[in-house]
Protein backbone atom coordinates (compact mmCIF):
# COMPACT_ATOMS: atom_id res chain seq x y z
CA UNK A 1 0.00 0.00 0.00
CA UNK A 2 1.53 3.42 -0.88
CA UNK A 3 1.67 6.13 1.17
CA UNK A 4 -1.21 8.19 -0.49
CA UNK A 5 -3.80 5.57 0.14
CA UNK A 6 -2.62 5.32 3.87
CA UNK A 7 -3.46 9.50 4.12
CA UNK A 8 -6.60 9.04 2.97
CA UNK A 9 -7.64 5.94 4.58
CA UNK A 10 -6.50 7.97 7.95
CA UNK A 11 -8.31 10.98 7.04
CA UNK A 12 -11.14 9.02 6.57
CA UNK A 13 -10.89 6.96 10.08
CA UNK A 14 -10.32 10.14 12.07
CA UNK A 15 -13.24 12.02 9.96
CA UNK A 16 -15.42 9.25 11.26
CA UNK A 17 -14.64 10.13 14.79
CA UNK A 18 -14.15 13.70 15.18
CA UNK A 19 -14.85 14.86 18.41
CA UNK A 20 -12.39 12.11 19.46
CA UNK A 21 -9.69 13.06 17.02
CA UNK A 22 -10.76 16.88 18.85
CA UNK A 23 -10.55 15.74 22.24
CA UNK A 24 -7.16 13.55 21.52
CA UNK A 25 -5.12 16.91 20.13
CA UNK A 26 -6.20 19.36 22.76
CA UNK A 27 -3.10 18.92 24.40
CA UNK A 28 -0.95 19.20 21.64
CA UNK A 29 -3.15 21.91 20.95
CA UNK A 30 -2.70 24.05 24.42
CA UNK A 31 1.01 23.26 24.13
CA UNK A 32 1.75 24.51 20.64
CA UNK A 33 -0.33 27.75 21.74
CA UNK A 34 1.09 28.37 25.33
CA UNK A 35 4.86 27.58 23.66
CA UNK A 36 4.73 29.86 20.49
CA UNK A 37 2.94 32.82 23.08
CA UNK A 38 5.73 32.34 25.87
CA UNK A 39 8.35 33.23 23.61
CA UNK A 40 7.05 36.12 21.36
CA UNK A 41 5.73 37.31 24.77
CA UNK A 42 9.98 36.82 25.98
CA UNK A 43 11.18 38.21 23.34
CA UNK A 44 8.83 41.23 23.51
CA UNK A 45 10.23 41.68 26.90
CA UNK A 46 13.48 41.42 26.10
CA UNK A 47 13.32 44.44 23.16
CA UNK A 48 11.62 46.55 25.92
CA UNK A 49 14.02 46.39 28.30
CA UNK A 50 16.36 47.18 26.04
CA UNK A 51 14.51 50.02 24.60
CA UNK A 52 14.06 51.06 28.53
CA UNK A 53 17.88 51.06 29.41
CA UNK A 54 18.91 52.37 25.95
CA UNK A 55 16.68 55.22 26.56
CA UNK A 56 18.78 56.16 29.70
CA UNK A 57 22.00 56.37 27.68
CA UNK A 58 24.33 54.55 26.20
CA UNK A 59 27.47 56.18 28.08
CA UNK A 60 26.41 55.64 31.63
CA UNK A 61 28.16 54.40 34.60
CA UNK A 62 26.48 53.37 38.15
CA UNK A 63 28.56 53.60 41.03
CA UNK A 64 26.48 51.84 44.13
CA UNK A 65 28.39 52.38 47.39
CA UNK A 66 29.23 49.33 50.05
CA UNK A 67 30.41 46.20 48.40
CA UNK A 68 29.71 42.63 50.49
CA UNK A 69 33.14 40.66 50.79
CA UNK A 70 32.15 37.31 50.33
CA UNK A 71 35.50 36.04 51.63
CA UNK A 72 36.15 37.22 54.86
CA UNK A 73 31.95 36.89 55.17
CA UNK A 74 31.46 40.80 56.20
CA UNK A 75 30.50 44.12 54.42
CA UNK A 76 32.15 46.78 53.78
CA UNK A 77 30.22 50.37 55.26
CA UNK A 78 29.41 52.75 53.05
CA UNK A 79 31.85 55.90 52.05
CA UNK A 80 30.78 57.38 48.98
CA UNK A 81 30.39 61.16 49.09
CA UNK A 82 28.94 64.23 47.54
CA UNK A 83 32.76 65.26 47.73
CA UNK A 84 33.48 62.10 45.34
CA UNK A 85 31.28 63.09 42.71
CA UNK A 86 32.61 66.16 42.70
CA UNK A 87 36.20 64.92 42.53
CA UNK A 88 34.87 62.65 39.77
CA UNK A 89 33.51 65.28 37.13
CA UNK A 90 36.53 68.19 38.16
CA UNK A 91 39.04 65.76 37.26
CA UNK A 92 38.36 62.89 35.16
CA UNK A 93 38.29 64.53 31.60
CA UNK A 94 36.26 61.25 29.89
CA UNK A 95 33.23 62.07 32.01
CA UNK A 96 30.75 64.55 31.30
CA UNK A 97 28.96 64.94 34.42
CA UNK A 98 27.35 62.82 37.12
CA UNK A 99 24.08 63.08 39.11
CA UNK A 100 24.78 62.03 42.61
CA UNK A 101 21.72 60.67 44.14
CA UNK A 102 20.05 60.37 48.20
CA UNK A 103 17.14 57.47 48.40
CA UNK A 104 14.60 57.25 51.20
CA UNK A 105 11.24 56.56 51.68
CA UNK A 106 8.74 58.96 53.23
CA UNK A 107 5.17 59.96 53.93
CA UNK A 108 4.06 62.45 51.97
CA UNK A 109 1.14 64.50 52.07
CA UNK A 110 -1.44 66.71 50.40
CA UNK A 111 -4.62 67.71 52.21
CA UNK A 112 -6.66 64.44 52.89
CA UNK A 113 -4.29 62.30 50.75
CA UNK A 114 -1.24 60.55 52.12
CA UNK A 115 1.50 57.82 50.81
CA UNK A 116 4.68 56.65 51.32
CA UNK A 117 6.86 56.44 48.40
CA UNK A 118 11.06 57.04 47.23
CA UNK A 119 12.37 60.41 48.32
CA UNK A 120 15.66 61.04 45.95
CA UNK A 121 18.02 63.82 46.46
CA UNK A 122 19.84 64.75 43.84
CA UNK A 123 21.27 67.97 41.86
CA UNK A 124 20.63 70.27 39.03
CA UNK A 125 22.37 67.60 35.99
CA UNK A 126 20.07 64.84 36.91
CA UNK A 127 17.90 65.89 33.88
CA UNK A 128 20.42 65.64 32.17
CA UNK A 129 22.34 62.42 33.20
CA UNK A 130 19.80 60.94 33.17
CA UNK A 131 17.88 61.69 30.21
CA UNK A 132 14.60 62.49 32.36
CA UNK A 133 13.65 66.04 31.32
CA UNK A 134 10.72 67.93 33.52
CA UNK A 135 7.12 67.85 31.92
CA UNK A 136 5.26 70.86 34.10
CA UNK A 137 7.61 73.42 35.77
CA UNK A 138 11.19 73.61 36.45
CA UNK A 139 13.68 71.65 37.97
CA UNK A 140 16.06 73.34 40.67
CA UNK A 141 18.07 76.71 40.57
CA UNK A 142 21.68 76.77 42.00
CA UNK A 143 20.27 79.04 44.45
CA UNK A 144 18.01 76.60 45.97
CA UNK A 145 20.44 73.93 45.91
CA UNK A 146 23.01 76.38 47.61
CA UNK A 147 20.33 77.40 50.41
CA UNK A 148 18.86 73.54 51.42
CA UNK A 149 15.25 74.79 50.01
CA UNK A 150 12.34 72.86 50.75
CA UNK A 151 11.22 72.52 46.70
CA UNK A 152 9.94 69.51 45.31
CA UNK A 153 9.49 67.92 41.52
CA UNK A 154 6.52 65.18 41.63
CA UNK A 155 7.10 62.16 39.24
CA UNK A 156 4.16 62.54 37.09
CA UNK A 157 2.29 59.08 38.89
CA UNK A 158 2.29 60.82 42.63
CA UNK A 159 1.86 63.97 41.13
CA UNK A 160 -1.31 62.25 39.72
CA UNK A 161 -2.07 60.40 42.96
CA UNK A 162 -1.90 63.33 45.67
CA UNK A 163 -3.62 66.04 42.89
CA UNK A 164 -6.00 63.54 40.79
CA UNK A 165 -5.02 65.51 37.50
CA UNK A 166 -4.58 69.05 38.22
CA UNK A 167 -1.58 70.49 38.10
CA UNK A 168 0.22 70.72 41.76
CA UNK A 169 2.79 73.47 40.18
CA UNK A 170 2.92 76.06 43.06
CA UNK A 171 0.95 73.84 45.61
CA UNK A 172 2.41 73.05 48.92
CA UNK A 173 2.96 68.54 50.06
CA UNK A 174 3.43 67.94 53.29
CA UNK A 175 7.23 65.36 53.28
CA UNK A 176 8.27 64.07 56.89
CA UNK A 177 5.85 66.50 58.60
CA UNK A 178 7.89 69.77 56.52
CA UNK A 179 6.33 71.75 54.13
CA UNK A 180 7.96 71.51 50.16
CA UNK A 181 6.77 73.84 47.58
CA UNK A 182 6.29 71.98 43.98
CA UNK A 183 8.24 73.35 41.65
CA UNK A 184 7.55 70.78 38.62
CA UNK A 185 6.61 67.37 37.28
CA UNK A 186 8.47 64.75 35.75
CA UNK A 187 7.59 63.34 32.52
CA UNK A 188 6.46 59.69 32.44
CA UNK A 189 9.10 57.26 32.40
CA UNK A 190 7.71 54.15 34.21
CA UNK A 191 8.79 51.81 35.97
CA UNK A 192 12.56 50.14 35.83
CA UNK A 193 15.19 47.57 37.59
CA UNK A 194 15.76 50.57 40.08
CA UNK A 195 11.93 51.11 40.67
CA UNK A 196 9.16 53.32 39.65
CA UNK A 197 10.55 56.33 38.88
CA UNK A 198 7.24 57.87 38.07
CA UNK A 199 6.48 57.25 41.71
CA UNK A 200 9.53 59.37 42.88
CA UNK A 201 9.69 62.83 44.38
CA UNK A 202 13.21 64.89 43.63
CA UNK A 203 14.36 67.35 46.01
CA UNK A 204 17.48 69.40 46.53
CA UNK A 205 20.60 66.73 47.57
CA UNK A 206 21.64 69.46 50.04
CA UNK A 207 18.02 68.95 51.29
CA UNK A 208 17.62 65.70 51.22
CA UNK A 209 21.22 65.11 53.26
CA UNK A 210 19.83 67.60 55.80
CA UNK A 211 16.48 65.99 56.18
CA UNK A 212 18.10 62.11 56.41
CA UNK A 213 21.09 63.44 58.73
CA UNK A 214 23.44 61.64 55.82
CA UNK A 215 26.86 63.76 57.09
CA UNK A 216 29.57 61.66 57.98
CA UNK A 217 33.27 61.83 59.13
CA UNK A 218 33.69 61.70 55.03
CA UNK A 219 31.42 63.89 54.19
CA UNK A 220 27.67 64.04 52.70
CA UNK A 221 26.87 60.00 52.21
CA UNK A 222 24.93 59.45 48.85
CA UNK A 223 23.49 56.12 47.76
CA UNK A 224 24.40 56.11 44.01
CA UNK A 225 26.08 58.58 41.71
CA UNK A 226 24.91 58.46 37.76
CA UNK A 227 28.14 59.22 35.77
CA UNK A 228 27.77 60.73 32.09
CA UNK A 229 31.05 59.38 30.19
CA UNK A 230 32.04 61.97 27.42
CA UNK A 231 30.63 59.74 24.62
CA UNK A 232 29.72 55.68 24.48
CA UNK A 233 33.57 54.96 23.28
CA UNK A 234 35.08 57.04 26.31
CA UNK A 235 32.79 54.49 28.80
CA UNK A 236 35.40 51.82 29.71
CA UNK A 237 38.23 54.44 30.16
CA UNK A 238 36.17 56.64 32.53
CA UNK A 239 35.31 53.24 34.39
CA UNK A 240 38.88 53.08 35.05
CA UNK A 241 40.04 56.37 35.86
CA UNK A 242 37.36 56.46 38.49
CA UNK A 243 38.09 53.35 39.86
CA UNK A 244 41.29 54.89 40.68
CA UNK A 245 39.81 58.01 42.01
CA UNK A 246 38.23 56.35 44.26
CA UNK A 247 40.82 53.96 45.21
CA UNK A 248 43.07 56.85 46.23
CA UNK A 249 39.99 59.26 47.93
CA UNK A 250 39.31 56.11 50.29
CA UNK A 251 42.53 54.85 50.68
CA UNK A 252 41.91 51.11 49.74
CA UNK A 253 44.05 48.40 49.23
CA UNK A 254 44.23 46.87 45.82
CA UNK A 255 41.34 44.28 46.07
CA UNK A 256 39.16 45.57 48.28
CA UNK A 257 37.04 47.80 46.82
CA UNK A 258 34.03 49.73 48.97
CA UNK A 259 31.97 50.63 46.06
CA UNK A 260 31.03 48.69 42.84
CA UNK A 261 30.69 50.30 39.17
CA UNK A 262 29.04 49.32 36.27
CA UNK A 263 27.67 50.32 32.76
CA UNK A 264 25.25 50.44 31.07
CA UNK A 265 26.24 47.30 29.05
CA UNK A 266 26.55 45.24 31.95
CA UNK A 267 23.07 46.21 32.94
CA UNK A 268 21.66 45.60 29.78
CA UNK A 269 23.35 42.32 29.62
CA UNK A 270 22.36 41.24 32.81
CA UNK A 271 18.44 42.23 32.09
CA UNK A 272 19.00 40.35 28.91
CA UNK A 273 20.82 37.17 30.78
CA UNK A 274 17.44 37.19 33.01
CA UNK A 275 14.49 37.61 30.75
CA UNK A 276 16.31 34.78 28.29
CA UNK A 277 16.33 32.83 31.39
CA UNK A 278 12.77 33.33 32.18
CA UNK A 279 11.83 32.99 28.98
CA UNK A 280 13.18 29.88 28.60
CA UNK A 281 11.79 28.23 31.08
CA UNK A 282 8.29 28.85 30.87
CA UNK A 283 8.77 27.60 27.50
CA UNK A 284 10.19 24.54 28.87
CA UNK A 285 6.96 24.18 31.30
CA UNK A 286 4.62 24.85 28.46
CA UNK A 287 6.47 22.43 26.51
CA UNK A 288 5.24 19.96 29.18
CA UNK A 289 1.35 20.13 27.78
CA UNK A 290 3.05 18.41 24.75
CA UNK A 291 4.22 15.12 26.43
CA UNK A 292 1.08 15.35 28.12
CA UNK A 293 -1.10 15.83 24.80
CA UNK A 294 1.35 12.69 23.42
CA UNK A 295 0.88 10.46 25.94
CA UNK A 296 -3.00 10.72 24.91
CA UNK A 297 -2.49 10.15 21.62
CA UNK A 298 -0.74 6.94 22.67
CA UNK A 299 -3.63 6.41 24.98
CA UNK A 300 -6.36 7.05 21.91
CA UNK A 301 -4.79 5.22 19.46
CA UNK A 302 -4.42 2.15 21.49
CA UNK A 303 -7.95 1.82 22.26
CA UNK A 304 -8.00 2.38 19.10
CA UNK A 305 -6.48 -0.94 17.77
CA UNK A 306 -8.91 -2.57 20.08
CA UNK A 307 -11.63 -1.01 18.68
CA UNK A 308 -10.54 -1.88 15.38
CA UNK A 309 -8.83 -5.37 15.62
CA UNK A 310 -11.20 -7.14 13.29
CA UNK A 311 -10.85 -4.23 10.64
CA UNK A 312 -6.70 -4.85 11.46
CA UNK A 313 -7.29 -8.76 10.68
CA UNK A 314 -9.48 -8.77 7.91
CA UNK A 315 -6.86 -6.65 6.03
CA UNK A 316 -3.90 -8.96 6.79
CA UNK A 317 -6.14 -11.90 5.53
CA UNK A 318 -6.51 -9.92 2.13
CA UNK A 319 -3.00 -9.61 2.23
CA UNK A 320 -2.00 -6.05 4.60
CA UNK A 321 1.76 -6.62 5.54
CA UNK A 322 3.14 -6.02 8.84
CA UNK A 323 4.72 -2.85 7.27
CA UNK A 324 1.06 -1.69 5.69
CA UNK A 325 -0.64 -1.72 9.19
CA UNK A 326 2.29 0.16 10.83
CA UNK A 327 2.53 2.65 8.82
CA UNK A 328 -1.38 3.27 8.63
CA UNK A 329 -1.66 3.55 12.34
CA UNK A 330 1.98 5.89 12.15
CA UNK A 331 0.26 8.63 9.73
CA UNK A 332 -2.79 8.75 11.71
CA UNK A 333 -1.05 9.19 14.89
CA UNK A 334 1.27 12.36 13.00
CA UNK A 335 -1.88 13.53 11.55
CA UNK A 336 -3.40 14.07 14.67
CA UNK A 337 -0.30 15.99 16.28
CA UNK A 338 0.47 17.84 12.99
CA UNK A 339 -3.29 19.31 12.86
CA UNK A 340 -2.67 20.36 16.75
CA UNK A 341 0.35 22.06 15.92
CA UNK A 342 -1.19 24.32 13.58
CA UNK A 343 -4.41 25.09 15.62
CA UNK A 344 -2.10 25.73 18.73
CA UNK A 345 0.20 27.77 16.26
CA UNK A 346 -2.86 29.92 14.86
CA UNK A 347 -3.83 30.53 18.38
CA UNK A 348 -0.61 30.97 19.79
CA UNK A 349 0.17 33.58 16.88
CA UNK A 350 -3.42 35.37 17.72
CA UNK A 351 -2.38 35.50 21.40
CA UNK A 352 0.90 37.20 20.46
CA UNK A 353 -1.25 39.83 18.26
CA UNK A 354 -3.40 40.95 21.16
CA UNK A 355 -0.66 41.64 23.71
CA UNK A 356 1.59 43.17 21.13
CA UNK A 357 -1.81 45.13 20.75
CA UNK A 358 -2.89 45.82 24.16
CA UNK A 359 0.36 46.27 26.05
CA UNK A 360 3.68 48.61 25.45
CA UNK A 361 5.65 45.00 24.73
CA UNK A 362 7.26 45.26 21.52
CA UNK A 363 6.13 41.17 20.87
CA UNK A 364 7.30 39.15 17.74
CA UNK A 365 5.99 35.96 16.45
CA UNK A 366 9.26 33.57 16.03
CA UNK A 367 9.78 32.03 12.46
CA UNK A 368 11.85 29.26 14.79
CA UNK A 369 9.26 29.22 17.35
CA UNK A 370 7.00 28.26 15.26
CA UNK A 371 8.76 25.44 13.48
CA UNK A 372 9.88 24.01 16.68
CA UNK A 373 6.45 23.79 17.63
CA UNK A 374 4.89 22.08 14.73
CA UNK A 375 7.75 19.68 14.52
CA UNK A 376 8.08 18.96 18.09
CA UNK A 377 4.81 18.18 17.47
CA UNK A 378 5.05 16.06 14.56
CA UNK A 379 7.79 14.08 16.71
CA UNK A 380 5.82 13.59 19.75
CA UNK A 381 3.21 12.22 17.40
CA UNK A 382 5.41 9.38 15.57
CA UNK A 383 7.49 8.86 19.04
CA UNK A 384 4.19 8.09 20.89
CA UNK A 385 2.69 6.57 17.79
CA UNK A 386 5.28 3.82 17.66
CA UNK A 387 3.67 1.83 20.57
CA UNK A 388 -0.30 1.23 19.02
CA UNK A 389 1.09 0.78 15.48
CA UNK A 390 3.32 -2.17 16.57
CA UNK A 391 0.49 -3.46 18.34
CA UNK A 392 -1.30 -2.95 15.33
CA UNK A 393 0.84 -4.82 13.27
CA UNK A 394 1.80 -7.49 15.85
CA UNK A 395 -2.03 -8.99 15.58
CA UNK A 396 -2.44 -12.42 14.64
CA UNK A 397 -4.79 -12.27 12.09
CA UNK A 398 -6.49 -15.64 12.92
CA UNK A 399 -7.23 -13.89 16.70
CA UNK A 400 -8.34 -10.81 14.76
CA UNK A 401 -11.48 -12.70 12.21
CA UNK A 402 -12.29 -15.32 15.42
CA UNK A 403 -15.16 -12.67 16.21
CA UNK A 404 -16.27 -12.26 12.92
Amino acid sequence: MDISESVSMAVKTLSANRMRSLLTVLGIIIGNAAVIAVIGVGQGTQRYTTQQLQALGTNLLFISGGRGDARRNSALPNRLTLQDAEAIVRQIPSVKDVAPQINSQQLVGYGKNLTRTDLTGTTLSFTSVRNFPVDQGRFFSPAEMEGNSPVAVLGSQIANDLFAGRSPVGETVQINNLSFQVIGVMTSKGASGSGNQDATIFIPITTAAALAGRTSPYGTLVNFIAVSAQDETSVDIAEYQIGNLLRIRHNLTAGVDDFTIRNQKDVLETANNVTGALTILLGATAAISLIVGGIGIMNIMLASVTERTQEIGLRKALGASRGDILQQFLIEAIMLSVAGGVIGTILGTGAVLIIGISTPLQVGISGGAIVLAVGVSGGIGLGFGVVPAQRAAGLDPIVALRNL
